[in-house]
């Protein structure tokens, strides 16, 4: 009976494990900008190489990502404004301190 309590531990590891990689895969699909599914699909299908494959996968141009960094935060010295992404806009004046 000992080696049926042994495999269930171990087929409860490998269950979270596998919904762990899941879930990290949909994260970062979702903040690499091409939405939760893709993710979700190959962290479920591919386990851990599923996360492997959106570590290598560059990011869009316009994703969180690229806005805010892999963790969601602000980043620190974000690349300048250019005149394509204003809608040939300028910026607003800075008030003087």
């Amino acid at each position: 009976m000992t080696v049926f309590g042994l495999l269930g531990a171990t087929a409860l590891y490998l269950t979270m494990a596998w919904l762990l990689s899941a879930i990290v895969a949909s994260y970062l699909s979702d903040r690499k900008g091409y939405g939760e599914r893709p993710g979700l699909a190959s962290g479920l299908l591919l386990n851990v190489l599923g996360v492997i494959v959106w570590l290598v996968v560059p990011p869009k141009a316009d994703s969180a990502w690229k806005r805010q960094g892999p963790w969601g935060r602000e980043l620190k010295n974000p690349a300048p404004a250019r005149a394509e992404d204003t809608g040939g806009a300028e910026p607003p004046p800075t008030a003087a301190a």
